[in-house]
């Protein structure tokens, strides 16, 4: 008896410590999203006193219309939801292709090639900066959407991230499927593709999010601000000198709109994605 009780009383400490742990990396986590939007809420003089205020004096709702009033919103979320749309879907087309090619196709070279792809995962993308924008100012192609698509035409992390996902189908599948009389293009399009539903949507996610928070890029390529996304726009609301923190606050909260409907709809599949790349 004495040894159970002990035993259960281990295990409820354990228990214990371990929602303590949970809830303390909880706050942690959600703590500067509930200062952004207590900043939003505050006066400039307040938002920069020291020591620093918690709660505002008085909610000051004007912070939300000098944000709207200061950057072309409307411009704003249409660039946004125009990259997002469009790195999704070269990266779903492209990657899910390539991603079979590597994972179920024999040809010359292809160890080479993949080994450049992996090359190209490890290194920063900053070091692409300056010979992608040469290639579109040389065309006249800089402050347009296809300017701000052109880096995620090929992604990849989506062709890595789906050639794991092929690997993992059986190869009898594909041989099924000719023996059925389906060519090499009806093999990938009616029988492997469909079995990559979730990778596909978790790669959407991942490609969306990263789109999202691409901030230089956007500044580098696009200087019309009409022409810039929501991240580029933002930035241009931190002043040389000094910085309106509850303006830049409110805006942010506005920026995160099209973030978090996202996460809403595919919240599932943004789980997923996370423990299929865990697991890979």
């Amino acid at each position: 008896m004495k040894n159970e009780q002990s035993l259960r009383r281990s295990m409820l400490t354990g228990k214990i410590l371990t929602y303590l742990f949970l809830i303390a990396g909880s706050i942690v986590m959600i703590f500067p999203f509930v200062w952004m939007i207590l900043t939003s809420l505050k006066t400039l003089a307040e938002s920069m006193q020291v020591p620093p205020t918690i709660f505002p004096a008085k909610v000051v709702l004007e912070n939300f219309t000098y944000a709207i009033t200061s950057l072309p919103f409307v411009n704003l979320y249409i660039n946004t939801i125009l990259l997002i749309f469009f790195r999704v879907l070269c990266a779903v087309v492209f990657s899910s292709m390539a991603g079979y090619a590597f994972a179920k196709l024999n040809f010359r070279f292809k160890n080479l090639l993949f080994s450049l792809i992996l090359i190209q995962m490890m290194m920063p993308s900053q070091i692409f900066t300056i010979p992608q924008y040469q290639m579109l100012a040389k065309f006249s192609l800089t402050n347009s959407i296809f300017a701000l698509v052109f880096p995620g035409l090929v992604s990849a992390f989506g062709t890595f991230f789906l050639r794991q996902s092929y690997m993992g189908i059986p190869d009898e599948i594909g041989e099924a499927a000719y023996l059925d009389g389906c060519n090499q293009w009806q093999t990938f399009t009616r029988v492997m593709a469909p079995l990559t539903g979730t990778s596909v949507a978790a790669l959407t996610v991942f490609t969306a999010v990263f789109a999202y928070a691409d901030l230089m890029w956007p500044l580098v390529v696009n200087t019309d601000i009409t022409m810039m996304t929501l991240s580029s726009g933002l930035a241009t609301l931190k002043g040389q000198f000094t910085t309106n923190y509850p303006v830049l606050m409110a805006g942010s909260l506005l920026a995160m709109i099209p973030m978090l409907i996202l996460y809403l709809i595919f919240q599932k599949q943004f789980v997923e994605g996370i423990s299929m790349t865990g697991g890979k």
